[in-house]
């Protein structure tokens, strides 16, 4: 029974089956994945649709779902001068928004899909967790995509938006807690500043950084066993 974290998968298919299988998820596993499993890759539908037939997989929202939820639903209606209409400029605005962070292959993927599979995708996203607290072998886990927002000593994530914790970003160089570990996507490790191995699971002041950058040249889809610290990696990205 081990607990293992991913993040940031970006519709990477090929790699989510490649960790996957190294990693020998089993039944009695749980896997935790942190937000932004859709767009800019080629292949968010079926990671999607993989993770929903998983019953170890316990998905959490990440700014890309929120995009997408502001927008499929939309998209499924039938184009009247009724949705026509209904295409105000706050719409507009989430569809540019969404289609400049990679929704196209989203997009293109779910309009392969018929109605009913189209419905799963979207209450699929409706049911995920903000955030996850899980205790491993002693040790306290806060698991979000983001981050907490505008952080200060004492601050809880019952203190937290939504946007806090999907939006935010972590300042990796504060301590945030004493007596846990908060373990953080959406922010590639190649980003942080000062990283001495970029492009890898990060460590620091009970930080855990786990978005590898799947979708950049050169980048990861990672995934971390909460159990042993043991870290699994997919092949580098190439292209």
């Amino acid at each position: 029974m081990a607990t293992y974290v991913m993040s940031d998968i970006h519709g990477e298919y090929e790699k989510f089956m490649e960790v996957l299988e190294k990693i020998n998820l089993s039944d009695s596993d749980t896997l935790y994945v942190l937000g932004d499993i859709l767009d800019r890759g080629p292949h968010p539908i079926q990671v999607m649709q993989k993770l929903i037939s998983m019953e170890n997989a316990v998905c959490l929202v990440g700014n890309h779902e929120l995009m997408a939820l502001d927008c499929l639903e939309f998209l499924q209606k039938e184009i009247t001068n009724f949705s026509i209409e209904k295409l105000d400029k706050d719409m507009l605005e989430k569809l540019v928004s969404w289609l400049h962070n990679g929704a196209k292959t989203t997009i293109d993927g779910f309009r392969k899909l018929d109605k009913h599979k189209r419905r799963d995708i979207t209450e699929s996203i409706k049911e995920f967790s903000v955030y996850e607290e899980v205790n491993v072998n002693g040790s306290e886990y806060l698991l979000v995509h983001g981050g907490m927002g505008d952080f200060y000593p004492g601050k809880t994530i019952e203190d937290c938006t939504l946007h806090d914790v999907v939006w935010s970003r972590v300042d990796y160089f504060i301590k945030y807690f004493d007596d846990k570990y908060l373990v953080t996507g959406h922010t590639p490790t190649q980003y942080i500043e000062d990283n001495p191995d970029p492009g890898f699971i990060y460590r620091a002041n009970n930080h855990i950084a786990i978005d590898c950058g799947a979708h950049l040249r050169g980048g990861r889809l990672a995934a971390l066993c909460l159990d042993t610290g043991e870290e699994f990696y997919s092949a580098a990205n190439k292209k």
